[in-house]
């Protein structure tokens, strides 16, 4: 084989695995966005019991090392969780991290039709990743914006999601 076609393979193999490990952290952040129920809330702000989809679309990434076409294929892509909901839970049962990603509410204040919230978030190896959520809210929902932030090998992480909570049935 000629050296060229070596080392071409040898880039191919060292893209293909910059992708699986940035997707594989990627998905881990993912986890810190899955949200379970929590305690019961004041009935003014409960929402309606039953299933909810909770749709994370996103809108902007930027991840160094991770392959352009990589960060292309998934600007505008969403992921919906499905939730479901008891009598007397509101917006927070929505938005509370999954206890899976051991993710620390630094701040979260729900109030008046607006949210916002403030997590840090563990990493497999490396700083803690930082998501900041804020958006408005009613009984039939929340709409939002997340950014996820923090370090990779080669330098500063930005991925920017918009978020969707509706219900969907009983």
């Amino acid at each position: 084989m000629p050296p060229f076609a070596c080392r071409k393979l040898a880039m191919g193999l060292v893209v293909q695995l910059r992708a699986r490990y940035m997707l594989g952290m990627i998905r881990s952040l993912a986890a810190a966005l899955i949200v379970l129920p929590s305690n019961a809330l004041a009935a003014d702000q409960a929402l309606a019991p039953g299933s909810w989809d909770v749709t994370s679309t996103t809108i902007d990434m930027s991840v160094p090392g991770l392959p352009g076409f990589i960060a292309r294929m998934m600007k505008g892509k969403s992921k919906t969780e499905r939730k479901r909901l008891s009598a007397g839970q509101g917006v927070e049962a929505l938005i509370a991290p999954d206890p899976k990603a051991r993710c620390h509410v630094d701040v979260q204040n729900v109030a008046d039709g607006k949210y916002n919230q403030t997590l840090t978030c563990p990493q497999k190896s490396g700083a803690p990743v930082h998501l900041t959520r804020a958006g408005t809210y009613d009984k039939t929902g929340f709409v939002g914006r997340a950014t996820v932030t923090g370090a990779t090998t080669k330098g500063a992480m930005r991925i920017v999601l918009s978020q969707r909570a509706a219900r969907v049935g009983n």
